[in-house]
C-alpha cells in the first residue's frame, strides 16, 4: 500500500490521478490533497476519499508535504509556484512524481542537486515514454532522446497564417484536455521547448541529442534511439492515467489504467519534422536551457505573462514567443542561483514582459 498526496487535486493531473487510485484500493491510499483554489471540489474529494490532510494554496500544499509521512507525492500543480512543494518533497525523502514541470525547468540544479538517484519519476507522458524506453539499455547505450509533438491545433499553419488566430482556436488542441496555459503552451510549441529542457535534466542528455518530431495521432509517446540504430518507443492510446499510475508506482504497472491499442484495426501513424520558422519556440527553449540560470525562469514567466494577455486581447498569437524572445535577450544572469534569484528573475521577466506588452 503506497501512501499519496496529490497536489493539484481539483485539477486535470489530480482528478485523473483519483481515478487510478480509486480503481486501485487495495494499492493506493490518498493521505493528503491540495488544490489551488477550488475548495468546494477539494472538500468533496477529501469526503469522497475519506482524506484527513487537505491544504488551499501553494504554500499550504508545501506545509502539507512537509508535515504528512507519505510514500509519494504527485505534484500536479501547474506553474512554477510548484517549485517550493518540490523541495519540500524531496527534502522530506518522498518519491516525487512530477507532472509540475516547471518547478524542475525553473529550479534546475536546485532540485538536481537535492534529489535522489530515482527520487523523480517523471509524469509528462513523453518523459514517462522516454524512462519506460530507457529500461531498454545502458546511459552510454543512449544515442538521443525524440520527444513527439502532436503539432497542436495550428499543425501546419504557416507564420502569416497564425497572425490571426483566436484564443478560442488556441484552446482547440485536437488530442489532450489540459489547463488554459498548458493548452495554450502546446498551441505554440513552448510546452515542447519546456519539455525539452526537463528531458535534459532528468535524464542527463545533452541538448545536441534531444529532438521532437510532430506526430498528430499522439499514440507514441517519445523514442529513444540507441548507438546501434535501434529506437525504442512507448505507444499506448493517449490517456493520462497510465503515466500517471506509473508516476505512483514507479517501475510497477498497473493492470487495466488504460485501453490498449487494439491491433485488430488498421493502424497509421505519421511523423513529420517540426517548422521552426512558424514555431520557434522550440530553439528558443534549447538555447535556454544551455545558458541555464536564471534564464529558464525568466523564459517560464514571461511566457506565463504573454499568456495571458493573448488571453486577454492584448496581444496577437504570434506576439506569445516573441515577446518571450525579447525578455529573454535582455536578460543578465550574474549571480548564484538561489530561491531569492530565482524569484527576482521572475517578477523582472513577469515586469519586463508587461512593459513590452503595454508597448505594442
Amino acid at each position: 500500500m503506497r501512501r499519496v498526496i496529490i497536489l493539484g487535486s481539483t485539477g486535470s493531473i489530480g482528478t485523473q490521478a483519483l481515478d487510478v487510485i480509486r480503481a486501485n484500493p487495495e494499492r493506493f491510499e490518498v493521505v493528503g490533497l491540495a488544490a489551488g483554489s477550488n475548495r468546494e471540489l477539494l472538500d468533496a474529494q477529501a469526503l469522497d476519499f475519506q482524506v484527513e490532510h487537505t491544504a488551499l494554496g501553494a504554500d499550504a500544499a508545501e506545509q502539507l508535504v512537509r508535515d504528512v509521512d507519505v510514500d509519494v507525492v504527485l505534484n500536479g500543480i501547474t506553474g512554477s509556484v510548484g517549485l517550493g512543494p518540490t523541495l519540500a518533497a524531496l527534502k522530506a525523502g518522498r518519491t516525487l512524481a512530477l507532472a509540475n514541470k516547471e518547478s524542475l525547468i525553473v529550479g534546475g540544479e536546485l532540485v538536481k542537486n537535492l534529489a535522489a538517484p530515482g527520487q523523480i519519476v517523471p509524469v509528462d507522458s513523453e518523459h514517462s515514454a522516454i524512462a519506460q524506453a530507457l529500461r531498454s539499455g545502458t546511459q552510454h547505450e543512449v544515442r538521443r532522446l525524440v520527444l513527439t509533438a502532436s503539432g497542436g491545433p495550428f499543425r501546419g499553419y504557416t507564420r502569416k497564417q497564425l497572425a490571426g488566430v483566436t484564443p478560442a482556436q488556441a484552446l482547440a488542441h485536437p488530442t489532450w484536455n489540459m489547463g488554459l496555459v498548458v493548452t495554450t503552451n502546446s498551441a505554440t510549441l513552448v510546452n515542447k521547448g519546456l519539455e525539452i529542457i526537463e528531458a535534459h535534466l532528468l535524464f542527463d542528455v545533452e541538448y545536441d541529442r534531444i529532438d521532437a518530431v510532430v506526430h498528430p495521432q499522439s499514440v507514441v509517446h517519445s523514442m529513444v534511439e540507441f548507438v546501434d540504430g535501434s529506437t525504442i518507443a512507448q505507444a499506448s492510446p493517449p490517456d493520462m492515467r497510465l503515466p500517471i499510475s506509473l508516476g505512483l508506482d514507479w517501475p510497477n504497472r498497473v493492470a487495466a489504467v488504460g485501453a490498449p491499442i487494439d491491433w485488430t484495426l488498421p493502424q497509421s501513424w505519421t511523423f513529420e519534422p517540426l517548422d521552426d520558422t512558424a514555431f520557434p519556440a522550440v530553439e528558443l527553449a534549447k538555447k535556454v536551457g544551455r545558458l541555464g540560470g536564471t534564464y529558464p525562469a525568466v523564459f517560464n514567466a514571461a511566457n506565463e505573462q504573454a499568456v495571458a494577455a493573448f488571453h486577454s486581447g492584448r496581444i496577437g498569437f504570434l506576439n506569445i514567443v516573441d515577446t518571450v524572445l525579447r525578455v529573454v535577450e535582455s536578460h543578465e544572469y550574474d549571480s548564484e542561483l538561489t530561491l531569492e534569484s530565482l524569484a527576482e528573475a521572475e517578477r523582472w521577466a513577469r515586469a519586463t514582459a508587461d512593459q513590452l506588452i503595454a508597448a505594442g
